[in-house]
């Protein structure tokens, strides 16, 4: 398929390698609005070569791989310009934002809202890799709007990347993910700036700082030219997390306060049992693997 990727970072990047090692993509076009990316992706290879965003109608796919309140204003046009079989995949952590820009498009039957949950804290060309995917849940929203041939054209896509996928409404994907990815995120970005307003001195958190800082704050690296937007058009739910978060933060201080370590105790005793969630999803990944 001639394939195009709008958004040359770490996931269009990666998805932009694995396609073209699984045949699925016979050439790749980028499309990237940063000079420096565009001429970084060209060197590394991603892509054969860069065009603008007004002259894509002789693609067969079209991935969409750019911060999500730019898929909100970039998606109704690029559905007006495209050829008639032209598949357009969106890739963003947010979908009911991105669902409802185009649900009355006379097109919308070319597009699926997708989101691939696969990352690093890395951005750029640069981060991108190949095997990003492997393993990882993708997440298609409203497949029922999606044409029988762009859904066969997404499967596809996905399962070239190594990936098995779930079908969710939009609703219930950005309210799931709320919890398990973007209120990590948020977790990070404020645990990475208290430490930097408490402790001024740059030798403590150097010579102090253990693994079980670093991976806790690892995602405080991440671009928060990506994630505000994803915050912001998942606002309803993050906040709903957020509230909860604070609660169980609140209940923590208070037991400290009163120097119960029984109570302390029950709670991190409690919060044990995401391990045996955790440990059930390497395993189910190990299996995966060997097959």
């Amino acid at each position: 398929m001639k394939t195009t990727v709008i958004g040359l970072g770490l996931i269009g990047g990666s998805m932009a390698i694995d396609l073209r090692k699984a045949g699925v993509a016979t050439s790749l076009t980028g499309v990237e609005r940063s000079d420096v990316h565009a001429n970084r992706a060209l060197e590394l290879g991603l892509v054969d070569q860069i065009q603008t965003e007004g002259n894509l109608a002789d693609a067969d796919l079209i991935l969409v791989s750019i911060p999500v309140n730019a898929v909100n204003a970039l998606l109704p046009g690029l559905l007006d310009t495209i050829g008639k079989d032209t598949v357009i995949i969106d890739v963003g952590s947010t979908k009911t934002a991105i669902c409802k820009s185009v649900r009355n498009h006379p097109r919308r039957s070319n597009f699926v809202a997708a989101h691939p949950i696969a990352g690093t804290e890395n951005s750029g060309p640069d981060a991108a890799f190949a095997g990003l995917f492997t393993n990882k849940t993708n997440i298609i929203c409203e497949r029922e709007l999606s044409s029988e041939n762009a859904l066969s054209v997404a499967l596809k896509v996905f399962d070239a990347l190594g990936m098995r996928t779930i079908f969710m409404d939009p609703e219930e994907h950005d309210r799931h993910v709320a919890y398990v990815s973007h209120l990590s995120h948020v977790s990070s970005f404020l645990l990475g700036q208290t430490v930097l307003d408490i402790e001024k001195d740059e030798k403590n958190i150097f010579n102090l700082a253990g693994s079980g800082f670093a991976s806790t704050v690892r995602l405080a690296k991440s671009s928060p030219q990506m994630w505000a937007p994803i915050f912001e058009q998942n606002a309803e739910y993050l906040s709903q997390a957020l509230l909860e978060y604070i609660m169980h933060l609140q209940r923590f201080h208070y037991h400290l306060m009163k120097h119960d370590t029984r109570e302390l105790q029950r709670i991190m005793n409690g919060a044990n049992d995401i391990r045996r969630i955790l440990d059930g999803i390497e395993l189910k990944q190990k299996g995966n693997t060997s097959k």
